[in-house]
């Protein structure tokens, strides 16, 4: 397992975080990044990509 995977499952843990502290404070801007943060992190435990590289292929979509 490398650092990005590592890294990728640390990012979901935080994402749903804010997803629920936005939910329970009805901040949606902070449960938005949430839920973009759990879809970053799961894709760089998926491919081993650094969050950088995930969001500019994110970007080119």
């Amino acid at each position: 397992m490398n650092t990005d995977t590592k890294e990728g499952i640390w990012k979901q843990i935080k994402g749903e975080f804010k997803e629920r502290y936005g939910d329970a404070t009805n901040d949606d801007s902070i449960e938005q990044r949430g839920k973009v943060d759990q879809f970053i992190g799961e894709m760089q435990e998926k491919y081993g990509k650094t969050k950088d590289e995930i969001a500019n292929k994110i970007k080119n979509w």
